[in-house]
């Protein structure tokens, strides 16, 4: 007699896929977040770019929704160290956003309603590399995971995919933000598992 019943695995392996260094997959979606979730009325939302010049670029929520939007599936990884698999997103990209921007500022600071900030390279930003995005899964993003609209680039760790995002001001001079200055790493890549400083 058998201790383990016929056609029993074990625990599926998630062979074949291939996730940065210390890195474990999830299927949920976890919730981390800094602070208390902020709730962002649609009519008094809106997204800026701030120039190093002062001048500054808005949108309310109905002009970005009146913006092209695109639906990339990307990978996340989280600083804590999981990482979730082909998610889907709706949102408009960067590109988009900067269109109309004038500026040579090599550095942004990504600001949130409720407070948070991250620091980011503009070239980081741009080239179809990050989004604005306000649906997950084709649903609205929910307020846990950064809705009405959070930032999303996808090739750092998502700690600099700012949930609640209001805007982003340009900068001549690297400004480390919320957990930059807390000891994270500057930058943030999880190939180089970049999580704190000196990684």
């Amino acid at each position: 007699m058998g201790f383990i019943s016929r056609g029993f695995r074990g625990r599926p392996r998630d062979e074949g896929v291939k996730l940065p260094p210390g890195q474990y997959l999830v299927h949920d979606f976890p919730v981390l977040s800094a602070g208390p979730t902020p709730r962002v009325p649609l009519d008094r939302w809106e997204f800026a770019i701030d120039t190093e010049d002062g001048k500054t670029h808005r949108w309310s929520w109905q002009e970005l929704m009146a913006l092209p939007s695109e639906t990339p599936t990307v990978d996340l990884h989280c600083v804590t160290k999981w990482s979730k698999l082909g998610t889907a997103w709706k949102g408009v990209s960067l590109d988009t956003l900067f269109a109309d921007v004038e500026s040579s500022a090599e550095y942004a600071l990504v600001y949130s309603y409720g407070g948070y900030t991250t620091n980011l390279p503009v070239e980081d930003l741009l080239d179809g590399k990050a989004w604005i995005t306000y649906e997950f899964d084709g649903e609205e993003l929910a307020p846990a995971h950064g809705g009405p609209a959070r930032l999303l680039v996808p090739h750092l760790y998502l700690w600099k995919s700012a949930k609640w995002v209001q805007g982003i001001r340009l900068l001549n001079e690297d400004w480390p933000g919320f957990w930059e200055t807390a000891g994270y790493h500057n930058y943030g890549d999880p190939w180089r598992e970049q999580r704190y400083q000196g990684d």
